[in-house]
């Protein structure tokens, strides 16, 4: 009886941790791609302002002028990249981020 008692609270605990690891969760990879870049593209720029409203506006509207990578990863699991990033890659982001700059400078939310 104590056996089962016992196995009545572990199964449940185990089947939940289990249930955790086989979740797949979809990310668009441009999003990390945009969030490492930004740091360095917005350096370029002095003139605009780096608060967290302008930040957003300027990942957000870079992203809306990107192709979405959607990649499928396990909870808690480190995804690889999709597609190495190649120059022109690479050259989109920038490109899509300092088209949403000279925006955040013409027409700050604040």
């Amino acid at each position: 009886m104590l056996r089962l008692k016992l196995l009545g609270q572990v199964l449940p605990h185990y089947l939940m941790n289990l249930e955790e690891v086989l979740v797949m969760r979809v990310k668009n990879y441009m999003e990390d791609v945009i969030d490492r870049m930004f740091p360095e593209v917005i350096k370029r720029y002095p003139e605009v302002c780096k608060c967290q409203r302008c930040a957003s506006d300027i990942k957000a509207i870079a992203l809306n002028h990107l192709p979405p990578k959607y990649v499928a990863t396990e909870a808690g699991e480190v995804y690889t990249k999709v597609n190495e990033l190649s120059s022109q890659f690479e050259a989109d982001a920038i490109t899509a981020l300092v088209i949403a700059i000279k925006k955040v400078i013409e027409r700050p939310r604040h």
